[in-house]
């Protein structure tokens, strides 16, 4: 469990393809990372299979690189990181899991001194799940969506989004990582089941 909070950002140090995925090699700044440990990248909640002096090694599934952008990541891309949440630590963004749902392309970008304002497009299945002032991680950042069109969506960096993740790099036709708020995916599924369940009887 993460909450969308962006501890650091780090460099992969290698992205090595074989026929069941990927393995990235990512930057170790810890003294007590643990083999098996999970950590967010990019929002993709991803194992420690190996450690060694100064970096630390993730397999990524053909799975995951199919629905994240993992598979766009080489050696000397910067990825956001984020360690799982704590019992008792503070939850600062919302509850998220590291299941990346699908990948949203920018189609829009404003950055300018008064304002920094992105247009993602999510993937037509999954636009039930978006709420006006909803959360929403993008990149493995949390953040607010601040207006809705069809399936296209705003959100809004403040200055230290941009500083201490890697959004403010990205461009429009960049396809975010994109994890939807918990509490929508599930009242819609609810609600969908209800009305299925009323249709049949």
């Amino acid at each position: 469990m993460f909450t969308g909070i962006i501890e650091r950002t780090l460099k992969i140090e290698a992205a090595l393809d074989h026929p069941a995925g990927r393995r990235l090699l990512i930057e170790n700044v810890w003294a007590d990372v643990a083999h098996g440990e999970s950590i967010a990248v990019n929002g993709v909640c991803l194992t420690v299979a190996a450690i060694e002096t100064g970096r630390v090694h993730f397999d990524v599934i053909r799975e995951t690189l199919n629905r994240t952008n993992l598979g766009l990541l080489y050696a000397g891309d910067v990825v956001n990181i984020e360690r799982s949440l704590r019992v008792g630590g503070r939850i600062d963004g919302h509850f998220v899991q590291g299941h990346v749902d699908a990948t949203g392309v920018m189609t829009h970008k404003v950055a300018t001194d008064a304002e920094w304002r992105y247009t993602i497009e999510a993937p037509e299945m999954m636009a039930k799940y978006l709420a006006p002032k909803g959360s929403i991680t993008l990149d493995g950042v949390s953040l607010t969506i601040a207006a809705i069109v069809g399936r296209r969506f705003d959100v809004a960096l403040i200055p230290t989004t941009r500083d201490i993740t890697t959004l403010a790099e990205r461009g429009v036709g960049w396809a975010f990582n994109l994890e939807f708020d918990q509490i929508a995916k599930q009242i819609v599924t609810f609600l969908e089941l209800r009305e299925a369940a009323a249709r049949s009887t």
